[in-house]
């Protein structure tokens, strides 16, 4: 058995390690906070730039959508009919586009928080031979990420809701104090109307049917989706408790991650349940919380 000879000038190649970061492989960390980082950005500067240009005739952009639509308000309530005007077509169109748009940017977003916690919870429990400055800095990172990721759910969540209901999103964009003008002439109107209504016998005017109509399928709109996301959770709190039970007791720093992260679903579970509870009592009876909208109490 002869022995390989060492060749003058070449050297023997060694086999290639990852470089690691924190115990994280660093390129897969470098994408996804790469994409976290542009997906953000790309939340606030996107969708209005889209919702402009997709079949939209540019009348109506995130520059003047509020006095756009504070205009067509007053023209809908004026024309005393529950279709709208041409002017409320346009803004309502503008926003339900905004809200797809970004519904679908928080969505991508969503998922690529996830695989990043993953990634970074993954590390924490293989960090073993780090020292403590380090372990500390995965946790702070980890629940830094579970924040964002919570973030992002809820931007899908009320982008959803916006995109069923537009109409009733765009409410929001009215004058929440006393105003003057047109605009505070048909906010009045609008509140008496919604208290004549509320009476036996008395005729709700068309658009103010509307209103009350949209206003409910927007809060059925986070009911459902809400719904949705509870049973989700739920089941993500009963896999995360049986690999807590499966899990061996000495192993502490899994049970205890794992614990931690039983008790936040179960949390989260009861947080979204209440929501839900509190949007199906409005769905049920819409009037009342429009009224109140109106009156700048919600």
């Amino acid at each position: 058995m002869t022995a390989t000879p060492h060749l003058p000038g070449r050297r023997r190649q060694r086999p290639a390690v990852p470089s690691r970061f924190a115990g994280i492989p660093a390129r897969p960390l470098a994408l996804l906070v790469g994409a976290v980082v542009a997906l953000i950005a790309a939340l606030f500067v996107v969708p209005p730039l889209l919702a402009e240009h997709i079949a939209g005739d540019g009348s109506v952009d995130q520059d003047n959508l509020a006095a756009s639509f504070r205009t067509a308000f007053v023209e809908y309530w004026r024309a005393g009919r529950r279709d709208f005007t041409p002017g409320m077509d346009r803004a309502v169109d503008y926003w339900f586009r905004f809200h797809v748009v970004k519904a679908v940017i928080a969505a991508i977003l969503l998922v690529v928080v996830v695989a990043l916690g993953m990634l970074v919870w993954r590390a924490f429990l293989r960090a073993r031979d780090l020292g403590t400055g380090r372990r500390a800095g995965l946790v702070s990172a980890g629940v830094f990420v579970t924040m964002l990721g919570a973030g992002a759910l809820a931007t899908v969540m009320a982008n959803i809701q916006g995109a069923v209901a537009p109409f009733s999103s765009l409410l929001t964009l009215l004058p929440s104090g006393a105003a003057e003008g047109e605009t505070g002439d048909t906010l009045r109107q609008v509140r008496e109307a919604l208290d004549a209504a509320s009476g036996k016998g008395e005729r709700t005017p068309p658009a103010l049917d509307l209103m009350i109509d949209d206003f409910a399928r927007y809060h059925a709109a986070l009911a459902v989706v809400a719904g949705l996301v509870a049973v989700v959770l739920i089941g993500l709190a009963v896999v995360v408790w049986r690999r807590f039970a499966a899990t061996e007791a000495a192993d502490r720093r899994t049970r205890r991650l794992l614990g931690w992260f039983g008790v936040l679903a179960v949390a989260s579970v009861l947080v979204v349940l209440v929501v839900v509870m509190a949007n199906v009592g409005t769905t049920a009876d819409p009037k009342p919380a429009l009224a109140a909208f109106f009156e700048g109490g919600w």
